[in-house]
């Protein structure tokens, strides 16, 4: 049976698309500083869909870089709780232009489909949220909201979130709250719900290895002195064993490994490996011995080679010793797992590794992000599952990792309050790449749910929501 959250979400889905429409031709790219001032534009069109939706409290609020959109609602009753909503309204760059079969700012519709940079993330999945709080009022007649809402929307997540743990020191007061909602990931397909109860922290550096002082003839000088582009090929290949595990001594020390019960419920979830090859245009799966895809994905830590250069890269052939060799890591890590800590390992892990005759060096960027965790069964969780399991006629919600990494363990720890996460997007959305997309079933699903779930913490109470 249809709820009245679902009717009028159906019955609305063309002002969706009206605003997305709108939005999505913002190119609001916060990575490229030639679309800075598009960032902000972005901000200013979010702020004022804010306002059409009824919040009566909207800021944009300027950061040592590009702007955050904050807004807020009060309800009306004096006992609710209240839920802090955080998503992104900058987007990817869309280089290589020429793999998209259409203009990246010139939204699309094909079917149920809707094709265009930022049509997942994040725009998309911000904007159920608007039409889900209408639903919500038009479903309980009220004129507030069932729970006080605040959105916290950032204006620089895509390109790392340089500014926002500052942003959330400089404005804690104003962030009080006694739920998080996080709508900035997705599920596993379009007819299986699921919720994220995890994403994975990072650090990245750049490690330089410098030999000679300029590029020698390998004919005199090679086999008698150190080559750098040797150094960094043994380097990279030292990062792991034959079993796919990270050689970096400690690195697992702290990891928060998977009890049986949770790995039997990632074998519930119905991943094919096929069609995650197909989805990742490749040929084999593989990582660290003994556990499965999805394990390796979201519960695991990893090292990656993301670049590896040095010497000469041209037509035909230059016979030298490089003078210099470099090579990018990332680290994804899993709950419990520092930054801090990762990033002293890996600098001695290179030192250890760097030959005589070599000088290395690295750069971080940043001091990392940490991964965050989502306990299963409190009744913040159970009130999210229930609103997607009836948006999804019922159907079992599934608990999921999300490999990628972002600024939610930040907020987490400065809020210090429980945190779930109600995303919507697919695994083929091909989000950062050319061509996203975003099923509109599935935004329409997530405003459904979203109507329902303010009802759902309301009933919960404060104290009922804190609950771990």
């Amino acid at each position: 049976m249809a709820t009245p959250e679902r009717e009028y979400v159906l019955a609305h889905k063309n002002d969706l698309l009206h605003d997305l429409d709108e939005w999505l031709r913002i190119p609001g790219i916060s990575a490229q500083p030639d679309y800075h001032g598009d960032v902000h534009k972005s901000a200013d069109w979010f702020a004022e869909a804010a306002r059409k939706a009824g919040f009566p409290t909207v800021e944009i609020w300027p950061t040592d870089g590009l702007p955050a959109v904050y807004a807020e609602w009060p309800s009306d009753n004096e006992d609710a709780p209240t839920v802090l909503v955080y998503g992104h309204h900058d987007v990817q760059p869309v280089d290589p232009l020429e793999l998209w079969h259409t203009d990246p700012f010139s939204p699309t519709v094909d079917g149920e489909l809707l094709r265009a940079r930022g049509a997942s993330d994040d725009k998309g999945q911000l904007l159920f949220h608007l039409l889900g709080l209408r639903a919500h009022l038009a479903a309980t007649g009220r004129t507030s909201p069932a729970v006080t809402l605040k959105f916290l929307i950032e204006g620089e997540e895509e390109s790392g979130s340089p500014n926002f743990e500052k942003l959330l020191d400089e404005r804690r007061a104003r962030l009080d709250c006694d739920v998080v909602v996080i709508t900035d990931t997705g599920m596993i397909a379009e007819d299986v719900p699921s919720t994220v109860t995890g994403m994975r922290g990072l650090a990245v550096c750049d490690v330089r290895f410098h030999g000679p002082d300029l590029d020698l003839h390998s004919g005199v000088f090679g086999g008698a002195i150190p080559n750098p582009a040797t150094a960094v090929a043994r380097l990279a290949a030292a990062l792991h064993d034959e079993d796919g595990r990270v050689q970096v001594p400690g690195f697992y020390d702290d990891v928060l490994e998977l009890t049986e019960d949770e790995r039997d419920l990632f074998a519930k979830v119905p991943v094919d490996d096929a069609e995650f090859l197909k989805f990742a245009q490749s040929r084999a799966t593989a990582g660290e011995r003994g556990f499965s895809t999805l394990e390796r994905v979201g519960a695991r830590p990893t090292a990656e080679v993301n670049g590896i250069g040095g010497g000469y890269q041209g037509a035909g052939g230059k016979t030298i010793v490089p003078s210099d060799a470099f090579v990018k890591l990332s680290f994804r890590l899993v709950a419990n797992q520092d930054p801090r800590k990762i990033i002293a390992s890996v600098e001695k892990f290179v030192s250890d590794h760097t030959p005589e005759g070599i000088d290395s060096s690295m750069s971080w960027e940043g001091e990392g992000v940490a991964p965050c965790i989502v306990p299963i069964g409190t009744p913040a969780y159970n009130a999210l599952t229930e609103a997607i399991s009836t948006a999804f006629d019922g159907l079992p919600v599934l608990p999921t990792r999300e490999g990628g990494s972002g600024p939610e363990a930040a907020l987490q720890q400065k809020v210090g309050m429980p945190l779930v996460f109600l995303g919507v997007g697919l695994p083929d959305d091909q989000i950062h790449a050319p061509n996203e997309k975003v099923n509109l079933p599935m935004l329409y699903r997530g405003a459904e749910a979203a109507a329902l779930l303010w009802s759902n913490f309301a009933r919960l109470g404060k104290a009922g929501l804190r609950e771990t």
